[in-house]
């Protein structure tokens, strides 16, 4: 039996944790339950999972009403068909409702989530507390992701990354430039501004960096805009390609299919990196060439990462190719 392609390219920072390129939020009920629809939908249609649902705790609890959200959250999370990807976000640790959400919806469907969301994480102190509220919960193996919203928060990035229960860090757009007491303007969180603002493209860039530098998963904020969703793909393509983010943030149902073509790759990227893998293969791993360059491990562990992500983004490969991804 040959050797899996990922064991032969270990070795990269990168791409230790595979996830689907779109994050969608929904906090009320009714959105809730749809969400969920269209993931199974999508996934029937694409042959795979091609985005998260997260069911909002945050900003989707009614003040006052935050205990009885969780446990609709829990429900929700446990009725879910086996093989989605359902996750949960909570409240942030300085909240008083904080460990009632992780003891609720982590204590009884931690099993069944994907990850845990923890907003407005400052420094690994709170990343340290949430896993103690989650191993409290007897959620021990349950991934965590968390919200980088602050200026402090960006400083501490490549160390909140390196924690090894945190899987994805996201940027929060609108509190980042809240953060900043009227020295940003308002233009810096629309389309155009987040990605020209000087200080903005700075945190998030910093932010991806941080996640590259220890394998962990960067997610780009949400676009408010939601029904222009032309602009929607061309900020999620710049995202992408020029700022490294390998996951999006869905607020409306509408602005996944742009998300997850922003971030897939496009056919003739695939068809190279089948070619280049498949020589690869051949040659037991050893240096090829391909149209006239060379290459050796280095330039295969970028060109499977390719094929990895057209397979999270339900293209169709080759069936030797999927056999890869049922191992």
């Amino acid at each position: 039996m040959k050797p899996h392609p990922r064991d032969i390219l270990a070795g990269a920072q990168a791409g230790a944790f595979a996830l689907p390129v779109c994050d969608h939020y929904s906090g009320v009920e009714a959105r809730m339950r749809k969400s969920l629809q269209l993931q199974a939908e999508l996934s029937a249609e694409f042959g795979a999972c091609v985005f998260d649902v997260t069911l909002d705790c945050e900003d989707g609890a009614p003040v006052g009403g935050e205990a009885e959200h969780a446990a609709l959250v829990t429900e929700l999370a446990l009725g879910a068909p086996a093989g989605t990807r359902v996750a949960a976000r909570v409240h942030p640790v300085e909240h008083p409702h904080f460990d009632a959400d992780v003891a609720q919806i982590a204590g009884r469907a931690g099993s069944r989530l994907c990850h845990l969301m923890v907003p407005k994480v400052e420094s690994v102190a709170d990343v340290e507390r949430a896993v103690v509220a989650m191993e409290a919960a007897g959620a021990t193996a349950l991934p965590l992701h968390v919200l980088i919203e602050s200026p402090a928060a960006v400083h501490r990035a490549f160390d909140i990354a390196a924690h090894p229960r945190v899987a994805s860090l996201s940027f929060g757009l609108m509190d980042f430039v809240s953060a900043h007491g009227g020295a940003i303007p308002a233009s810096a969180m629309t389309l155009e501004g987040q990605f020209s603002h000087p200080h903005v493209l700075r945190a998030k860039i910093e932010m991806a960096a941080a996640c590259h530098a220890h394998g962990k998963v960067p997610s780009h904020n949400v676009v408010t805009e939601f029904k222009d969703l032309s602009a929607l793909q061309n900020a999620a393509r710049k995202a992408a390609t020029e700022l490294g983010y390998t996951r999006m943030w869905s607020i409306h149902p509408d602005q996944i299919r742009p998300i997850v073509t922003a971030f897939s790759p496009t056919e003739a990227e695939i068809e190279t990196s089948l070619a280049i893998i498949e020589r690869a293969v051949s040659a037991e791993w050893a240096p090829v060439q391909h149209e006239g360059r060379l290459h050796d491990r280095a330039s295969y562990r970028y060109y499977w990462q390719v094929i990895e992500r057209a397979h999270q983004t339900g293209h169709a490969l080759p069936e030797a190719v999927r056999g890869w991804f049922l191992a």
